[in-house]
């Protein structure tokens, strides 16, 4: 992934969910802004995303993409073993319980992942973007393509025929995690959906429009049945 790309569409994405300690979000923010950003993606990686979870004032969410899987190693090796982390990493750290909730993934078809522009971001301290992304993660058990499918040929369809187009559509990268420094979670088989909309409204109101579809009222029920959980949002 050349940093000289105009659009970067990363192969491999981790999904990164973050408990912190009561009340350190906008400090692990802060300090995420000014340090973390473009130094990573001098190591050859692209930040994607930043989210701050509305259900939960103590939960940090982000999104990272990475050329292939031998670039991933690369890039968080020299970050990871680099002066940045080296002074910061300590105070980041300090605001968190745990890190370990990772998801690798992929996009889940060509064309179904982040497509991005790292030059159009925000400069460090700008207000946050007017938008509300909803994303949503189902989990399938190990093995089975099932739900998966369901999901790619029958909830996808009806998502377009209803609401704005899902930003990227992922699902689990199934090779090994080679950087161990950093633990994913094993033994996954999910998909998951990022759109975006103007407001909760918007995304409130194309959730029901998408559950009244005829479709999705005979689909639904059988991505619910190959489920080993609900949803995560």
């Amino acid at each position: 992934m050349s940093p000289t790309d105009p659009v970067c569409r990363p192969a491999v994405i981790e999904l990164r969910q973050y408990t912190l300690r009561p009340g350190r979000r906008d400090e692990l923010i802060e300090l995420f802004d000014r340090e973390f950003v473009e130094t990573q993606e001098e190591t050859g990686m692209v930040v994607l995303a930043q989210f701050r979870d509305l259900d939960d004032p103590n939960r940090f969410v982000w999104l990272r993409g990475f050329g292939d899987m031998a670039a991933r190693h690369r890039a968080l090796t020299a970050f990871y073993g680099g002066p940045v982390w080296a002074e910061h990493g300590p105070q980041a750290n300090a605001t968190m319980v745990d890190s370990d909730d990772v998801l690798l993934l992929r996009p889940l078809s060509a064309g179904s992942g982040f497509a991005v522009r790292p030059s159009q971001r925000p400069r460090t301290g700008a207000p946050a973007p007017d938008r509300f992304v909803s994303a949503t993660v189902w989990s399938f058990p190990p093995g089975r393509s099932e739900g998966i499918a369901l999901i790619q040929d029958g909830l996808l369809p009806v998502l377009h025929m209803t609401g704005p187009a899902p930003l990227a559509v992922l699902t689990t990268e199934t090779a090994h995690n080679t950087f161990t420094r950093l633990p994913v979670r094993t033994g996954e088989n999910v998909a998951a959906v990022f759109t975006s909309y103007p407001d909760e409204r918007a995304c409130r109101r194309h959730l029901a429009e998408v559950r009244a579809h005829p479709l999705s009222r005979e689909i639904l029920p059988d991505i619910g049945r190959e489920q080993t959980a609900a949803p995560g949002h």
